[in-house]
């Protein structure tokens, strides 16, 4: 068997990345351990922005918003003493159903065609595989693992099994991504070590039943629930929006050994007297914070859990992940279809390893706080409504940044790439729930409406955009550079200017900018040869 590209790990980040390269034109084979309609686990919850932009340009952001919770289900992000008591305070998000249409809240002004989505992994795993196994140039194999894989200059042999079967052979392909999770293989084949934070928080995660919990709620159900009180401190997700629930429980730091731990206790504890409940999973685990010493070895790479590891705060485990995911993509296609040098790949931990080294931080910093405002949870709280209003105060100033985090899907930036051309501007800093729009070379292109009505990245082509904002500007010299490369751009005319100071833009595949300008550079070839990954002919 044989492909341009094998995926080993068919979750989420594995599924978009064979749903990019195949939209660019790839082969691709996905080898996934897990039988086809397996249910996941339950612990993602969340899709950001900037991830539903990426599904958008795939053609599956729709189908991806259409599902999980109920279309007037409440996504707002509520805090409680237990989950049937009332609000203490409330972080309001719109509906799925009012997502594109209301603009107030902490993440309505956000300049996206698409606003970030509340769906439990439980559903959007299989979503994801389907969408992936549909491609006619995917191949999805599913109870099939590799156990291993050798690579020369000119491709990657590795070593499969259909696990029903026992039958073993081999796969072969130009490049090899490993997407397979914390435990990756992948990572321990190419010696990659991770690094960093092993120990941060316990959480004892629970999935539950609770037919009658809805019911006895003294306020509107909310997409999180976040419990808090002497004895107890949770975040409570809606599942399905009816009956399931997914429970963190927060350990205190005492609490070091799981299995003393009364689980029946802490979620009587959570859910408030006379809730009944049905145990449908429970997962123990480590919040940590790791990062990979390196994400590739030639032609072999690593993206998602494989290549980094933290606290889920902000939801940025899974969506870091497919930004890695659709970073590595376009250059791989570029090297495929030969525009690319194969140098361009040098790109790919210059740009990802600093963001997501700082992501972890954030994620990180906020565990830290957070656990610090769970111990300290005033005695009186459930009798004292001075108190609540108090903690209530805290936790929205802590809370409403991680749910609403537009720094981190927009304000993130790429200032050590090799095919970034830099003009010495810096970009503006961010934090993790703000940031200004730039073309600072790096940035992510600024996202506008155009005249027409239609969004700017609709309108953008799915390789190199030049954007003009001044049609008297001649980029005639430049087209004909790319075509002597290969290299594919097209030029996309808008009349529209802020926030664009500049005449030209040149976005890249993955939607950040690769230089600017009010005219062509002197070396405009050096320019072409830069965003290609090359520095001569080669």
């Amino acid at each position: 068997m044989r492909a341009s590209v094998l995926i080993v790990g068919g979750g989420p980040v594995g599924s978009t990345l064979a749903l990019d390269l195949a939209w660019r034109g790839i082969d691709v084979v996905v080898v996934e351990q897990n039988p086809a309609g397996q249910m996941p686990g339950v612990k993602c919850n969340h899709v950001a922005a900037r991830t539903m932009e990426i599904f958008r340009r795939l053609g599956v952001s729709q189908i991806v918003r259409d599902t999980g919770l109920p279309a007037d289900h409440a996504n707002d992000v509520a805090f409680r003493v237990s989950a049937v008591s009332e609000d203490f305070a409330r972080i309001q998000i719109p509906c799925r159903r009012d997502r594109y249409t209301r603009k107030d809240g902490p993440d309505g002004w956000w300049p996206t065609p698409e606003p970030p989505h509340r769906i439990n992994q439980i559903y959007l795993d299989p979503l994801l595989a389907d969408q992936a196994r549909a491609r006619p140039n995917v191949r999805y194999l599913n109870r099939v693992r590799v156990g291993g894989f050798t690579q020369t200059e000119s491709g990657v042999t590795a070593e499969a099994e259909d696990l029903d079967t026992g039958v073993r052979f081999v796969i072969n392909s130009d490049y090899l991504v490993g997407c397979d999770g914390p435990s990756s293989m992948v990572r321990h084949e190419i010696g990659a070590r991770l690094t960093g934070d092993a120990m941060i928080g316990r959480t004892q995660s629970t999935y539950i039943r609770a037919p009658g919990l809805r019911g006895m709620m003294q306020a509107e159900p909310a997409w999180s629930t976040q419990v808090m009180n002497p004895r107890r401190s949770a975040n409570m997700f809606a599942v399905d929006g009816r009956e399931t629930w997914l429970i963190h429980n927060y350990l205190r730091p005492d609490e070091t050994d799981f299995a003393a731990i009364d689980s029946d206790a802490c979620i009587r504890a959570l859910l408030g007297d006379g809730v009944e409940y049905q145990v449908m999973t429970q997962e123990n685990w480590i919040g940590r914070r790791m990062l990979a010493d390196r994400f590739r070895d030639r032609r072999v790479f690593i993206c998602g859990d494989a290549a980094h590891l933290w606290v889920p705060f902000a939801g940025y485990g899974m969506n870091a992940g497919i930004a890695d995911a659709v970073n590595l993509s376009w250059m791989l296609a570029g090297i495929l279809k030969g525009w690319a040098d194969p140098d361009i790949l040098a790109a790919h931990e210059a740009e990802r390893w600093p963001i997501t080294e700082q992501v972890s931080h954030f994620a990180m910093d906020t565990a830290a706080a957070l656990m610090k405002a769970r111990g300290a949870v005033p005695a009186d709280i459930e009798t004292n409504p001075a108190a609540r209003e108090a903690l209530g105060q805290q936790m929205l100033a802590m809370h409403t940044p991680q749910f609403c985090c537009g720094g981190l899907n927009f304000g993130s930036y790429y200032d050590r790439s090799p095919i970034v051309a830099y003009d010495g501007e810096a970009p503006p800093p961010y934090t993790m729930d703000t940031f200004t729009p730039s073309t600072v070379p790096g940035c992510r292109t600024p996202h506008i409406w155009l005249d027409d009505g239609r969004s700017l990245y609709d309108a953008m082509g799915p390789d190199y955009t030049l954007l003009r904002f001044d049609a008297s500007v001649s980029v005639e010299a430049l087209i004909r550079a790319a075509a002597v490369r290969g290299v594919p751009l097209s030029v996309l005319d808008v009349a529209s200017r802020p926030p664009y100071r500049e005449k030209l833009v040149l976005s890249r595949p993955d939607q950040h900018v690769a230089w600017r300008g009010n005219e062509l550079p002197n070396d405009i070839m050096g320019l072409v040869d830069r965003i290609r990954g090359s520095t001569g002919e080669n």
